[in-house]
């Protein structure tokens, strides 16, 4: 008895233990028990009944008239309005309907509020975001855009649909992230798009490089800058061509007679932008199309996520009928095209965000020097939730520059640091970029476009544009009047000549119409080249993807838009190009192993091709990568402060041209090193490298395997992504996929008479992983194919092929 009643004892403990296991959250997830329910759980997330027409009702006041939305096999909404609040109240309806946790997600994470979901592990990314002033810029553009009667009706009409969707859920239909992470939908607001808005400035004008430059120029000096770091390839090909008539007066003020030499930085930024964000964009004339109309295409570069930050969709309204893709938390098509004109985008890259050394009187941060005086801070304090922990309070410091950033980036200011720095960034002054696109949706004509173009502040974005008798290219974005190289260094922040000085004028932005070479053209480099008298920054993309296009386009006559697709995935290698050949004549034969003689034999009869199934790629990518840390690496390792690396073109450069260098030498061997003996060891290691980490030469060696795409979830929730997508391409080519950066959206749009587009992202249009439509485009993506945009002009009838219907009244 005792027995039986020690095991009922034990049975019962046990009994309980896995019912409190249940019911008590574990780290950031939920309870297991309320995650598993089969009724409210996930389960209930499984999307496998067929969608059929319904019609839905919503508050009394929230519409002024019913609205239709016509979903076509691909899920693609084609929403009709009869006026333009019922429209952009429908797109935030529909919108949440399928992304409402990307929309949360992304707004949480560019506020620095990531914490409240996710606990402290992520703590000092939501620090670093008060701290570069997130939450202050979106507040800034906020008070712009609901300025103007037209962008704050979008915004409030999309917040109000957003909300009307959020409402009407029961906790069951969550999406399955809420319910993985144990909580709930919070209202949306114009505030949340206006932090989306200032994240993609973040994204794309969020890179800088100052404080790098200015350790590596303490350390190195301006001799290796001049004859490294300012190395301009010969193969240079700016967006706007260089024989550009600049037929105005510069207004660009003189650079200071005071030389400031800042105190070395031990950090810099814990998070940056990733630096392959970029794109490629270009528009044919019609005197190069079989058809005798343009053609526009663009592909943006950015992270490739599930769900894809793109949604596609349709607006018909009284005043406008658009398609495209929109960023899940605002109103508008963002790139696409009306009845009359297409347009795309891709990143300048301009320096816009400058650091500055501050000197405080004391402790308290009240007071910094300015100008040779005591000038007054203000603080902001920033109280950031976090999940089962106590709130953290943090206070940051502005000056007139903008905020302190501390350059620890995990703890609140202190005073024993030496120096502090404060940051300028364009993203905190007021704008209102959705007045852009609200108008350019609208818009007819060329002119059109550069009057809406004059609302489009940042980031900075070269936007092509074409109608069925124009093309044209704007380097488009609110620029600082600088002098020569300011803001590639930390500046005095005591000294007003280290300012920004003004803005350079709208029409004196590099820009370009139908030139007489019948195409324009940008894949993020060098905008106008050095004939440009204002200076922009000097730290572009490499000339690669651009020169490329430029040639490709420069050849080809009565181009189709299947040809425009097929440029578009094109995977030839200018890198590869440019400097294989060098390194085979250096490659040591008479001593090569059988495995090196093969990989010689693949390198040789190498196109300089991209392709996913071959395994010259890997070879050639693996070589450079140990080549170039021979070179560099036994410098900058030196020391631990961070410093600026030269670029893959710079140093393609500067080995053409310097076949002898102190660099080449290790400086911790004995020995004094050649380049030949660089190149010859690198190849060993190369081969090495891929033995160890794919095993024996075979199918594992491929590029595709090699170039390691994965496509994840949004929110990093594993088995939520796409992993292992065979690709060919690579950051040099077209084709810009390496790794989980890529192609986020390819479009293709023929003018004319009948304008028709193509349009593909890697991923699907719902952001439910229980759905069919969450990743079922990934493998045409990877494949090059676009599909075409049904782009209605009138509502459709019964026998055109939709899926269903959904009415709002």
């Amino acid at each position: 008895m005792k027995k039986a009643g020690l095991k009922l004892g034990i049975s019962g403990i046990v009994t309980a233990l896995f019912f409190w296991l249940l019911s008590v959250p574990l780290g950031p997830a939920p309870p297991l028990g309320k995650f598993w329910n089969p009724q409210t759980g996930f389960w209930a997330n499984t999307q496998n009944v067929k969608r059929t027409d319904h019609k839905i009702s919503v508050a009394s006041e929230a519409l002024s008239d019913s609205v239709t939305v016509f979903f076509d096999q691909h899920q693609i909404p084609h929403i009709f309005a009869s006026n333009n609040h019922d429209l952009y109240f429908t797109q935030g309806y529909i919108t949440a309907r399928d992304r409402l946790w990307q929309m949360e997600l992304q707004t949480h994470a560019a506020a620095g509020r990531l914490s409240e979901i996710l606990g402290s592990r992520t703590l000092q990314y939501d620090r670093y975001q008060r701290h570069i002033g997130m939450n202050y810029a979106a507040e800034q553009a906020l008070e712009k855009l609901m300025a103007h009667p037209k962008t704050a009706e979008a915004v409030e009409a999309y917040a109000a649909g957003v909300n009307a969707w959020i409402d009407q859920l029961d906790p069951s239909e969550y999406p399955l992230e809420y319910k993985f992470l144990d909580y709930r939908p919070e209202t949306w607001t114009p505030l949340k798009t206006a932090l989306l808005l200032k994240n993609m400035t973040y994204t794309l004008a969020g890179s800088n490089s100052d404080l790098r430059m200015s350790n590596t120029r303490a350390f190195f000096g301006d001799s290796f800058i001049k004859k490294v770091l300012d190395i301009s390839p010969p193969l240079n090909d700016p967006i706007i061509p260089e024989s550009k008539d600049w037929n105005f007066e510069s207004q660009a003020p003189e650079k200071p007679q005071h030389s400031f030499t800042p105190a070395i930085v031990d950090t810099v930024a814990p998070f940056q932008p990733d630096p392959n964000n970029g794109s490629n964009n270009w528009a044919v004339s019609g005197s190069k199309t079989a058809n005798g109309y343009p053609i526009l295409a663009n592909d943006p570069h950015l992270n490739m996520t599930l769900p894809s930050i793109w949604y596609s969709l349709q607006l018909h309204g009284p005043d406008q009928n658009v398609m495209g893709v929109s960023l899940p938390g605002a109103p508008a098509v963002i790139i696409g095209y009306n009845e009359n004109i297409a347009w795309g985008t891709t990143n300048v890259g301009a320096d816009v965000w400058d650091w500055y050394e501050i000197t405080f009187r004391d402790s308290t941060f009240s007071h910094y020097n300015y100008d040779g005086e005591w000038h007054p801070t203000t603080k902001r304090v920033e109280k950031i939730k976090v999940k089962g922990e106590s709130t953290v309070t943090d206070t940051v410091v502005y000056t007139h520059h903008g905020p302190v950033v501390q350059t620890s980036g995990d703890e609140p200011m202190r005073s024993n640091i030496p120096k502090y720095h404060a940051m300028q960034w364009i993203a905190h002054e007021k704008s209102n970029e959705l007045r852009y696109f609200l108008d350019i949706n609208k818009a007819d004509n060329y002119d059109d476009y550069r009057q809406a173009l004059q609302h489009y502040e940042s980031p900075a974005q070269n936007w092509v544009f074409a109608d069925s008798s124009n093309i044209a290219l704007t380097v488009t974005g609110k620029y600082p009047l600088k002098w020569d190289e300011q803001g590639r260094f930390i500046g005095d922040g005591s000294n007003p000549s280290y300012d920004w000085q003004g803005w350079i004028p709208f029409d004196q932005i590099p820009h370009v119409k139908n030139p007489d070479r019948g195409f324009v053209s940008s894949a993020n480099q060098d905008p106008a080249g050095d004939s440009y008298p204002y200076y922009l920054d000097d730290d572009f993309a490499p000339y690669e993807r651009g020169r490329r296009i430029n040639e490709q386009l420069a050849s080809m006559e009565d181009i189709t838009p299947k040809e425009m697709q097929k440029l578009q995935m094109d995977l030839f290698s200018y890198h590869a190009k440019s400097i294989l050949p060098t390194l085979l004549q250096h490659v040591k034969t008479d001593t090569l192993s059988n495995i090196h003689k093969k990989a010689v034999t693949e390198l040789t009869e190498w196109k300089y091709e991209n392709k996913g199934e071959l395994i010259a790629p890997s070879l050639f990518n693996a070589w450079w990568d140990e080549l170039y840390e021979a070179i560099w690496s036994d410098e900058y390792q030196q020391t631990d402060i961070p410093m600026e690396w030269p670029s893959r073109d710079q140093v393609v450069t500067f080995l053409h041209n310097n076949s002898s260098s102190k660099w080449y030498d290790n400086i911790n061997t004995p020995e004094k090193e050649t380049l030949k003996q660089l190149i010859n060891r690198s190849f060993n290691q190369a081969i090495l490298s891929l033995q160890n980490k794919h095993g024996d030469w075979g199918d594992s060696w491929k590029w595709g395997y090699i170039n390691d795409t994965d496509i994840r979830h949004v929110g990093r929730l594993p088995g939520l992504g796409r992993e292992n997508v065979f690709t060919g391409g690579g950051g040099e080519s077209v084709n810009a996929i390496r790794g989980s950066h890529g192609p986020s959206w390819r479009m293709v749009v023929q003018l004319g008479p009948e304008i028709k587009g193509w349009g593909i992202y890697p991923g699907g249009q719902s952001g439910n992983p229980g759905s069919k439509y969450y990743d079922n485009m990934i493998d045409e993506w990877r494949d090059g194919e676009l599909f075409p945009l049904w782009f209605m002009r009138q509502p459709p009838t019964a026998t055109d092929s939709l899926h269903y219907t959904i009415t709002l009244n």
